[in-house]
């Protein structure tokens, strides 16, 4: 912010050296509306952001976060450069003082530019790094509060405008100070600070060890006996309570996590107390609260206007400032003002009374008012406007799918570069020049198309019932096999490190034939795995798995979980292992349009393109024959998927639904496995984007306790000499 400031001043003075080169009358007409026109932009900027701050935690659309993004940076750069032409307009002294005069109706909207720098409850925090930013926010504060003071003073004439700008500067004050406050809260230090335990020394070591040595140097048989402290008393959640109490409730304990912070034995049971009780529905129902909660509080201005009862009262204070100033303004003679700058003073007036109104009728259609009416017994009486907040739409409940032979099939053209890709040979001639060391533009256009290509074969689908039943059940077994053991932290570490191998040895007794493919690098075996289910799912009868009855269609749930997992090896590679996923999937890609190449006679879809790969013969590894340079696993995969194969055939005799349903199971293992190496930090960034279903995966982990974030297993132990 204090750089925007800066900046402001180097654009006025490129300013008048670019208006220069125009004629005079054209300067003239800018001089006259550059102002007006700069503030109507950060009103309708300010409009933007309120109404769209908040959708974007349910909403998936690019467009939507590219236009928030440009609003977000640009609201605040105009209303600075505002406020730097304001005062070199009102401190130019070839003014005389009629003209002066007349320009006071301009100083008394800089008052309105720090409330549009205070910016809309819905949105303090385009992403993570902006919190860590709030030292600047807090110098911008004071240098544009000083600018717009400096205005304020340039233009005093005792006149009853004047005097009205005062109750505006007071309700920006409190704008922009609330963001630079909730901004200064969300902090990953301030964050985690406050909800750091106080220092915890133990029980006096010195003085028991102190008091067992005096007893043994006089003579006496002593000794230490250890006693455990009871546990303290766990107060379990009731499986029948409303799902915003009980996710407020775990979302009080369980956003440690999004400090690195450690829980202690007493929140596991607290937590599984309820897991274990209810239905998959009601739990991930709970982890959407929770995470609902955890957006506002990271990237809006809920640690100030929902949990804060001065937020309430200062917000109170800002909009009956307002409210009376626009009817104050209503009362003074406007005469000498132009017809243009009272219209705009109405707007700008009636914008922040409207921004104000809109941002109180979206608390209380929140999560955080319907809480407070629960738990008051009140919810009942009470119903949320839809349009401000959907009351089933905290997250996008949608799953990213990205297909390897997809892509290589060329099944999605670029739509704005359609034309081009039907070139013969585009692909081949861009790649190359791609690999180039010369920086030319057809180098850089490559990187381009290459982008380009990879967002064009991203697509969503809706999360499944199935899959989160399956999701549910599988990690609800994991925790029962800890529960209640002396060594439950040993436990649940194991299974936070298992990535489909446990499925593969204890559930389905198949490691000796599978698990080589568990053993490579965790990015490799996600490229193995998703291939080989590509190459089955469109070999097998699609009539064999259908579900039946309740039962969970394995195969088309294994086909999501692939996709999906796929998709974040190669968009969202953060998000997973440090590895050379990316690597791998380039060469694996590179390989499989070989090989299409060679067979384009023969392949008319996946289909074809399945069988042939399946028929080429692999009993001789591919690293033995091509060497390690390249990292491609497509031949590898096609090993696999006989392998699997071979399961109904081969002495096994399993049907093909337990074929799908043991590759469903591996999927969902290694999404959990996945879900918990991924660092909170890129679990707390995808909340800005409609949301992620790993991270509600890692949620319910930790809520069944399958986490490394358990620390204390056991509380103080006592030690007392025993003389004998």
């Amino acid at each position: 912010m204090l750089i925007r400031g800066i900046g402001s001043l180097i654009f006025m003075y490129e300013r008048r050296s670019v208006m220069a080169i125009f004629p005079e009358r054209v300067t003239k007409l800018w001089k006259e509306w550059e102002i007006r026109v700069l503030v109507l932009i950060s009103l309708f900027l300010q409009i933007v952001l309120i109404l769209l701050g908040n959708r974007r935690k349910y909403i998936l659309r690019n467009r939507i976060r590219v236009i928030l993004w440009l609003a977000y940076l640009g609201a605040d750069w105009i209303a600075a450069v505002c406020i730097g032409v304001l005062s070199s307009s009102l401190g130019d002294d070839c003014e005389n003082d009629s003209q002066k005069t007349k320009k006071i109706i301009w100083a008394f909207w800089a008052p309105f530019l720090l409330l549009h720098l205070g910016g809309p409850d819905t949105i303090t925090a385009y992403a993570m790094e902006d919190n860590e930013l709030w030292v600047r926010h807090f110098l911008g504060l004071l240098v544009q509060f000083g600018g717009a003071f400096y205005i304020f003073l340039l233009a005093w004439r005792g006149m009853p405008l004047n005097i009205l700008a005062i109750p505006i500067f007071v309700a920006g004050l409190i704008k922009y100070g609330e963001r630079t406050w909730a901004l200064r809260s969300a902090s990953s230090s301030h964050f985690r600070d406050a909800m750091r335990r106080r220092p915890d020394p133990g029980l006096n070591y010195a003085k028991i060890m102190g008091e067992y040595t005096l007893q043994k140097n006089q003579g006496f048989n002593a000794s230490l006996r250890s006693v455990i402290e009871p546990s303290t008393r766990v107060n379990c959640l009731d499986p029948d309570a409303p799902i915003l109490q009980v996710g407020y409730d775990l979302f009080n304990t369980f956003k440690r996590l999004f400090a690195d912070l450690i829980l202690t034995f007493q929140d596991r049971e607290k937590s599984q107390s309820f897991f274990h009780n209810t239905t998959w529905q009601k739990a991930f129902a709970v982890i959407e609260v929770e995470l609902g909660f955890m957006y506002d509080v990271l990237y809006t201005k809920a640690c100030v206007s929902y949990s804060s009862r001065w937020g309430q009262i200062l917000r109170f204070v800002s909009l009956s400032f307002t409210v009376f100033t626009f009817i104050a303004f209503l009362l003074i003679d406007r005469h000498e003002h132009s017809i243009i700058d009272l219209i705009i003073t109405f707007l700008l007036l009636v914008g922040a009374i409207v921004l104000e109104i809109y941002a109180i009728f979206v608390l209380l259609s929140s999560d955080w008012t319907m809480l407070w009416l629960s738990k008051h017994g009140m919810a009942s009486c009470f119903c949320r406007l839809p349009i401000l907040q959907p009351a089933d739409r905290r997250w996008s409940n949608s799953m990213a799918q990205y297909n390897l032979l997809g892509l290589c099939l060329k099944e999605k053209p670029i739509k704005c570069l359609g034309p081009l890709q039907r070139l013969p040979g585009i692909d081949g001639m861009l790649e190359e020049y791609r690999l180039r060391q010369d920086k030319g533009i057809l180098h850089r256009f490559s990187y381009f198309y290459e982008m380009l290509e990879e967002h064009s074969y991203k697509s969503y689908v809706t999360v499944s019932d199935d899959l989160k039943g399956l999701i549910f059940q599988q990690l609800k077994d994991k925790s029962n096999r800890a529960k209640g053991r002396s060594n439950a932290n040993a436990i649940y570490k194991q299974l936070c490190a298992n990535r489909g191998d446990l499925v593969l040895k204890e559930k389905y007794n198949c490691y000796i034939n599978l698990g080589w493919s568990m053993e490579e690098d965790f990015d490799q075996s996600i490229l193995l795995w998703h291939i080989a289910t590509d190459l089955l799912y469109y070999l097998d009868d699609q009539d064999q798995n259908s579900s039946s009855g309740r039962s969970p269609d394995c195969k088309a749930t294994s086909k999501l979980v692939s996709d999906y997992m796929l998709y974040l090896l190669v968009m969202r590679p953060f998000m997973l292992p440090d590895g050379i996923g990316k690597t791998r999937f380039q060469d694996s890609c590179a390989e499989a349009i070989q090989f299409l190449q060679d067979n384009n006679a023969d392949i008319k879809g996946r289909t074809d393109a399945c069988q042939k790969l399946l028929r080429v013969n692999t009993e001789v590894s591919p690293l033995e024959e091509k060497g390690d340079k390249s990292m491609s696993v497509l031949f590898d995969a096609a090993r696999l998927a006989k392998s699997l194969q071979s399961m109904e055939t081969d002495g096994e005799n399993w049907s093909n639904r337990k074929k799908w349903e043991m590759m469903c199971d591996v999927w969902v293992e290694m999404m959990c496995y996945a879900a918990s190496q991924c660092g909170w930090k890129e679990h707390a960034q995808q909340l800005r984007r409609g949301g992620e279903l790993l991270t509600h995966v890692w949620l319910l982990m930790a809520h069944f306790g399958i986490s490394e974030h358990f620390k204390i297993s056991q509380g103080h132990a006592r030690s007392t000499v025993v003389v004998t």
